[in-house]
């Protein structure tokens, strides 16, 4: 497999001489993303414009087994859209127009490259409501939520981006294109195309529209920072909330060297001894709101919380996001790298998790920094260590391997949100069977039987 100079030529010819390039400096660009140490150079990357010019592309890499990568803003935390075996990246940022916002009906219908805050913005303005709402929303676009069904605070209340995706049109690995699911508010026709390739991690087809379910805006929004001393309580207050009636749209939390980096920017003069954080943020009909935000504290109150804020106004509220969102970047002011994991176990041994994260921490010598959306049990481990020193990488990949051990053991997951991609493949059968992982090997070849989308990913 591979590229040879009159392909390039043929590629140029078709797309335009701006939509193709080959410069090395634009290859390393794209030979990886924002998982730390996974690079491998393309031999080329394009820039469709359009369905036709994508299906075209995927003709030619077809006949001349030529593997495609599909990416959006390359913001994965897996190498699900690194190049491992060479061949075509292909950045789909272009085609980011939002085609229409059917108000009445409650649809949006999208282009992959369309980044996630500008979606949130334009069916806002309509009063209307996009759900999903990863950490990194302001730079990520929807094709790339829908390769890895990515996820985000707000998931607690209201699901994931396989929640919300009614339909897609999609190119296959051979150029032919499809049209999965439905604009109506149910149907069940058939298998659901539409659900396998949501979460395939662009393995499977390359998205070209999505038609995505919306919602009313909520009326009124009200965010909390709850202070407790040690993670521990934390976690337990999280399990007490969830058995509650009321459920919060996110309850975000923040263990000890999260919070210690980020504290200045919370805009909230949290107790001294404050060790962990929770944001919980609910929303509705305004009156309901506000009753049940003071139910929230009572619990807390009881369940040990040190003091209870309330952002006074969306500044404030906006804030505290921000320093939650700007957690992942901030982490190398403790070391030079991290794994960054997104398991997730149930919510009911989310206190167990964190006595077991502790521990990990422990036996290995290393930071191991938490936090995540512990409304849904996902939360976010990661582990600290110095890249230069080969003993801090032995015990971080120890303590990966522990970390994962332990999430299977209380009935979890080895991901909620990031995928499996390149860095989690070598764990996957310790999650999924071999029968299991053959039934999703030969659905792959049905769909890509030269193996050039995408090769390399979720399957050791």
């Amino acid at each position: 497999m591979g590229m040879d100079d009159a392909v390039y030529r043929l590629l140029k010819h078709r797309l335009g001489e701006k939509y193709i390039t080959r410069n090395p400096e634009d290859r390393v660009c794209y030979s990886y993303d924002a998982a730390p140490g996974q690079s491998f150079l393309p031999d080329a990357v394009v820039f469709p414009g359009t369905q036709a010019q994508v299906a075209d592309i995927m003709r030619l890499a077809w006949e001349k087994r030529i593997p495609v990568i599909p990416r959006g803003s390359g913001s994965g935390m897996t190498g699900g859209a690194v190049p491992v075996k060479g061949g075509l990246v292909m950045a789909l940022t272009r085609m980011n127009r939002i085609l229409g916002i059917d108000t009445d009906n409650f649809i949006a219908t999208v282009e992959p490259g369309v980044i996630v805050a500008d979606l949130h913005a334009a069916v806002e303005k309509q009063g209307l409501f996009y759900p999903p709402d990863p950490a990194s929303s302001a730079v990520c676009t929807i094709g790339g939520n829908v390769g890895e069904c990515a996820g985000g605070p707000r998931a607690v209340k209201y699901g994931v981006t396989r929640d919300y995706v009614l339909g897609l049109q999609a190119v296959l690995p051979d150029g032919d294109i499809i049209r999965t699911g439905v604009c109506t508010a149910k149907g069940v026709a058939g298998y659901d195309l539409t659900r396998l390739i949501v979460g395939s991690e662009g393995t499977l087809a390359v998205v070209t529209r999505i038609t995505l379910r919306l919602l009313p805006k909520p009326a009124y929004v009200a965010t909390l920072a709850v202070c407790f001393d040690d993670m521990v309580t934390a976690a337990r207050a999280v399990s007490g909330i969830m058995r509650r009636a009321v459920i919060p749209r996110c309850v975000e939390y923040l263990d000890e060297a999260s919070l210690s980096l980020v504290r200045n920017q919370l805009q909230f003069d949290l107790p001294a001894q404050a060790r962990a954080l929770l944001i919980l943020e609910l929303d509705g009909d305004e009156a309901l709101v506000k009753t049940q935000t003071e139910q929230i504290r009572v619990f807390c109150s009881q369940a040990g919380a040190l003091d209870i804020l309330t952002a006074g106004d969306p500044v404030q509220a906006a804030a505290l996001w921000e320093a939650r969102k700007a957690l992942s970047p901030v982490l190398y002011k403790i070391a030079s790298q991290k794994l960054n994991e997104d398991i997730v176990v149930p919510i009911s041994k989310i206190p167990d998790m964190v006595s077991r994260i502790k521990t990990i921490q422990q036996e290995s010598g290393l930071t191991v920094v938490s936090f995540g959306h512990a409304g849904d049990g996902n939360i976010h481990c990661n582990i600290m260590y110095d890249k230069a020193d080969e003993t801090q990488a032995a015990q971080a990949r120890k303590a990966l391997d522990k970390l994962f051990a332990q999430t299977l053991a209380l009935g979890g997951t080895i991901t909620g949100e990031h995928g499996v991609g390149l860095t989690k493949k070598a764990y996957l059968s310790w999650e999924i069977g071999d029968r299991e992982q053959s039934i999703m090997k030969q659905i792959k070849a049905v769909f890509d039987p030269r193996q050039i989308l995408n090769p390399g990913k979720i399957f050791s």
